[in-house]
This record gives C-alpha cells, sequence and structure tokens, in this order.
C-alpha cells in the first residue's frame, strides 16, 4: 500500500473506534505519523529532483575536501548502521580537493550512504573509499548483499524503478534518490554508476580533482 492509503485507512480506524484500548489507539496514530513523515520525505525529494532537472537548482562550483564531507556523511549514519546491526568502514585520512558543488555531493553521498544500509545482508558491511585518479577522485560505497540483477542495472536511476516487481518497496526506498544522484551528477558533467561483486553491489561516482 501506498503511505496516503496506509494513512487513511488507519485515520478511518480510528474514527470508526476499531480499537478502543489506549495501546492499539496510539499504535494507529504512530503508524499516520511514520508514513506521513515517509510522504513529508518523498514529496522533498521530488521537489529537489524537479528542480534539478529543470535547471532552477544551479550548480555551484567550489573547492572543498571531500574526504572530510566523506566522513562527515560516515559519522551521520552510524546510529542507523548500529541499529541495523552493520559496520561502515571508511579508513582514508588522505585529504582529497575536488571541484564540484559541496552541498549536492553531499547529496550524493547520502544517498548512496543510505542505500547500502537499507539493502544490506550477509556480513552487513558498508565498505566506502576515495580512490585518487589522473585528474579526478573516484568514490565506491560498498555493501554486502544480494547482487543486483544485470538487466536492471541501467533502469535503476528511473524514477519509482522496482528492482523486483513483486516487492512493494522500490530500491532505494522511494526510488527517487537514485534519480536526485543521476540529475547532480549529469549536471557536474561527471560520471557515476553501479557494478555487482559476487558478494554485494557498489555504486559509485567521480569528481574533478583541484
Amino acid at each position: 500500500k501506498t503511505p496516503i492509503a496506509l494513512i487513511q485507512g488507519y485515520a478511518e480506524g480510528l474514527k470508526e473506534c476499531i480499537n478502543d484500548d489506549a495501546e492499539s489507539r496510539d499504535f494507529y496514530c504512530e503508524v499516520i505519523m511514520d508514513e506521513a513523515a515517509k510522504m513529508n520525505n518523498m514529496v522533498k525529494k521530488l521537489l529537489t529532483l524537479n528542480h534539478l532537472e529543470s535547471g532552477k537548482d544551479a550548480i555551484v562550483f567550489e573547492r572543498f575536501d571531500l574526504t572530510k564531507l566523506v566522513r562527515s556523511v560516515v559519522n551521520s549514519a552510524e546510529l542507523l548502521a548500529d541499529q541495523k546491526g552493520a559496520k561502515i568502514l571508511f579508513d582514508e585520512t588522505e585529504s582529497h580537493y575536488v571541484w564540484a558543488d559541496e552541498f549536492k555531493t553531499e547529496e550524493v553521498v547520502t544517498n548512496y550512504v543510505s542505500n547500502a544500509l537499507h539493502h544490506l545482508d550477509g556480513e552487513k558491511i558498508v565498505e566506502i573509499k576515495v580512490q585518487k585518479q589522473e585528474d579526478r577522485v573516484k568514490v565506491t560505497v560498498f555493501n554486502t548483499g544480494t547482487p543486483i540483477p544485470e538487466a536492471d542495472l541501467p533502469n535503476l536511476w528511473n524514477k519509482f524503478y522496482k528492482v523486483d516487481k513483486a516487492r512493494t518497496r522500490e530500491y532505494g526506498g522511494s526510488g527517487i534518490g537514485l534519480s536526485i544522484v543521476k540529475a547532480i551528477m549529469e549536471g557536474m558533467n561527471q560520471q557515476y554508476g553501479v557494478q555487482n561483486f559476487d558478494n554485494g553491489v557498489e555504486f559509485w561516482f567521480t569528481l574533478d580533482r583541484k
């Protein structure tokens, strides 16, 4: 069911007093609040994507330390990782300065890390690397788990695309996060992608060194 359908159903249940005890009422309210929060997050992402695709959200290039940015995202994700019994590995200590939009780059890293944490399996490890290339820096975010069917890989970047049509949840939660990644990276004329491994999946992107 969609968040709106769930909100409607549980609100109707409250109105009709399906459950008289306080514990059940609290549960109904919690479901409504949780689903409303999901809808709010989805709408925010859609607005972000709309601005990016329409060109209204201009790219602001600046020089910044990519390693520091990734470390900040990792620190923010540690609580969610702990809740999932997962481990985030990020051992890079060297500064890597790039020329890009810092705010939008943070959005990309956050989306990749969030995806990784939501699709963990096996050892439940997320490993992030920052690799220096000739004139670019490549960031990879790998998570242990089930590889994505090869036929689905090119379509992951499409809005609301479902890897498995039998599932109720799209890859990436709302199915919008990877579309935002695509719009941001193409707006900065940079490369991005995904690669399967026997024990998991790796998402990546590049930025110009500066």
